[in-house]
């Protein structure tokens, strides 16, 4: 059972949560591959709270993310996704910290002291005091209420794994994208 003497409590959906994780951990949480944490470091667009360092053999050590960077990564991988660019993420992470003095964690969710939310591929920040405001211009409050623009709030989600793509025999039952249409090119012919 459960502390409050509610419902039991599954072992196997309990979540370990760790100080720290390696780049491969991240890469698998967020869908973000270990190169481009590597290239997001390298330009200072998002660091990890261990940086790689040299062995005494010669080669390096994995960066490593604490459970509060991972959860920012799940974001930007996911804004990533629905192609904002790179220097987009950047003002992003710059405006939270320079104009409303928060990290982006802080702004994940519904709850701190502002929630980044979206509509489309726009950005909006809302104040716990209801302000709106939209983060390409965020010094002036918009004159809007949130409902009419369908925002919703942005979350850290941990992506999901795709399924491994099946092996493939000659005698398969269903064929691959490609050989789809290849049939289909031959059956039209």
């Amino acid at each position: 059972m459960d502390a409050g003497g509610g419902r039991p409590v599954s072992i196997g959906s309990v979540v370990k949560l760790k100080k720290l994780y390696s780049s491969r951990e991240v890469a698998v949480m967020t869908g973000l591959t270990a190169r481009q944490l590597q290239w997001w470091d390298a330009r200072r667009v998002f660091m990890p709270a261990v940086a790689t360092q040299r062995t005494q053999a010669g080669g390096f050590t994995e960066r490593r993310y604490t459970p509060t960077d991972v959860m920012e990564l799940q974001v930007l991988a996911e804004l990533r996704r629905r192609s904002f660019s790179i220097p987009r993420l950047r003002r992003l992470l710059v405006t939270l910290r320079e104009v409303f003095g928060i990290r982006l964690y802080e702004a994940i969710g519904d709850g701190g002291p502002v929630t980044l939310m979206l509509a489309g591929d726009q950005l909006f920040v809302r104040t716990v005091d209801g302000q709106l405001f939209d983060l390409e211009r965020p010094t002036q409050a918009l004159l809007m209420s949130e409902e009419g623009l369908g925002l919703r709030v942005l979350t850290p989600r941990e992506r999901r794994n795709r399924t491994p793509a099946l092996r493939r025999s000659s005698g398969s039952e269903t064929p691959s994208r490609g050989r789809r249409r290849d049939e289909e090119s031959r059956a039209r012919r």
